[in-house]
């Protein structure tokens, strides 16, 4: 799973074509905890897709920059642009749906 953070977020997901899912989570999370496996089985069943997770601990200013207030937060980038989010668990379903 690709780590984001300040270095990399603009090569890997602003500058990227097609579609970026963002999981915004943090290690005392429980419900990030519990989303980890999902997105990862998501991830592996749909790899036209990039899936990459930031640390909101580790990089504050991103977690600022992207106003996420509650965790996790998944953003959808799509061409660069924030097409769609969600706060909160979601099962593997609901994820293959926001991803499209």
């Amino acid at each position: 799973m690709l780590q984001l953070n300040s270095d990399n977020f603009e090569k890997e997901v602003l500058n990227a074509q097609g579609k970026v899912v963002v999981d915004f989570w943090a290690s005392w999370c429980g419900p990030c905890k519990m989303l980890a496996p999902i997105f990862e089985e998501t991830a592996l069943a749909h790899p036209e897709v990039k899936f990459a997770k930031v640390n909101v601990d580790e990089q504050e200013e991103l977690a600022i920059r992207y106003k996420v207030s509650a965790i996790p937060t998944v953003l959808l980038f799509e061409n660069g642009d924030i097409v769609d989010k969600f706060v909160g668990l979601r099962d593997r379903q609901a994820i293959e749906e926001f991803i499209g």
